[in-house]
């Protein structure tokens, strides 16, 4: 039963409209990085295997097949360590996602704003227009002289009132996916304590 709840929770932040909208965005050849989908779908893996292993132990118990029982246990402790793994990882990377994120949305708001007229300039509207429509924000917390000039452009259904009300579109990146790794942490966290 919980290798259901953990392969719903995962394929509902692999689904979700806010992140997926974000993550299959492509600039100038590059698509947008994709470091958040590693840890969703170590989560999709386990939440399967979880629910094939809670078969074979409930199966193994009725039929009270000692091979079936040790091929039960074995995979716990094969799933137990796989979340260990995932949880440093997230631990360890999970600034990387955000980080990697704003780079790319700052990639982009380079180009916006060129003022040379850069042939990517209107692509690259278009992949800020996403971020801004997606996490309603404007900008990345600049507000300067050159920013302020292009923000009809950047930012045509806001403002210059709605624009300094408004968060970075840095902070709102770093506040979602914190979000989304907490509900990853958490969802490993009732995994781990199930299993123990």
């Amino acid at each position: 039963m919980a290798g259901g709840v953990i392969l719903g929770v995962a394929l509902w932040l692999r689904h979700d409209s806010r992140t997926s909208s974000l993550l299959i965005l492509q600039f100038e050849g590059h698509q947008a990085p994709g470091t958040f989908y590693v840890s969703v779908y170590i989560l999709i893996a386990v939440g399967a295997v979880m629910m094939l292993v809670g078969f074979l132990g409930c199966y193994g118990a009725i039929q009270e097949s000692q091979c079936l029982l040790g091929t039960f246990f074995f995979f716990l402790v094969i799933l137990f360590a796989c979340e260990v793994a995932a949880a440093i990882w997230g631990f360890m990377n999970r600034d990387t996602i955000s980080k990697e994120l704003i780079n790319f949305y700052d990639s982009a708001y380079i180009k916006a704003v060129d003022v040379s007229g850069s042939p990517s300039k209107d692509s690259a509207i278009k992949v800020l227009d996403v971020f801004h429509q997606t996490l309603d924000c404007c900008g990345k917390g600049d507000d300067t002289a050159l920013f302020k000039q292009v923000i009809g452009t950047l930012c045509p259904r806001k403002s210059l009132e709605d624009f300094l009300k408004s968060q970075s579109c840095h902070d709102k990146l770093i506040e979602l996916f914190s979000e989304k790794l907490y509900l990853i942490g958490l969802a490993a966290l009732v995994v781990a304590v199930i299993m123990v």
